[in-house]
């Protein structure tokens, strides 16, 4: 009849279309993150690259650069060590249950030195000065890696008792200082660092 319109087929809805697609990839990716791998001398291979990294190959699939976390730095640093990709995303690509059991020396020894890297954390061994001024704390010391200054926020986690005598201390660029044992410093120096214990 003249002036209706043919309502037709129903046009698709792509949204929904779209929705269900990002499901499934979500749902594997969640799958992905669930599973999860244990690395050891007889599935993997590590090598080091031209520029200094570490690659790895395992069951089939070869990252030519990976990064190497502690999943307990400062409590049991041997055990669970992650291994990820290296992009911001940093997936976790599997575990080393012991890293002084599960893998090569040699193996052992490349990533040992990209932790070193990761966590470099001098210590501490004599407090110069410490000023606080505006919110912040201007620390200059004396490391095992020679004379330093930094900078951190007063409170906010800037400063951690690891135990009654450890403490780690986290600068404004996010690096990490460590005293291990406060027992061991001065008293003026005990007196410099009261505002934080």
């Amino acid at each position: 009849m003249p002036g209706k319109k043919s309502l037709g087929a129903p046009k698709e809805n792509k949204g929904e279309d779209q929705e269900e697609f990002n499901l499934e990839k979500m749902e594997k990716e969640t799958e992905e993150m669930l599973r999860l791998r244990f690395i050891t001398k007889d599935n993997a291979v590590f090598e080091r690259t031209e520029g200094g990294f570490v690659s790895m190959k395992i069951e089939g699939e070869f990252y030519p650069r990976i990064q190497v976390y502690h999943a307990f730095p400062f409590t049991d640093p041997d055990s669970y060590v992650s291994i990820r990709e290296s992009d911001e995303k940093a997936k976790e690509i599997g575990i080393i249950k012991n890293i002084r059991k599960d893998i090569s020396k040699e193996s052992r020894e490349m990533l040992e030195e990209q932790l070193r890297i990761r966590y470099f954390t001098p210590i501490i061994e004599k407090i110069i000065n410490i000023k606080n001024e505006y919110g912040f704390a201007y620390f200059d010391v004396l490391t095992n890696h020679g004379a330093c200054r930094f900078t951190i926020h007063m409170g906010g986690g800037s400063v951690v008792n690891l135990s009654e005598t450890r403490l780690m201390i986290t600068d404004l660029d996010g690096n990490r200082f460590e005293i291990p044992d406060i027992t061991k410093l001065t008293s003026p120096e005990l007196k410099k660092l009261d505002l934080f214990l």
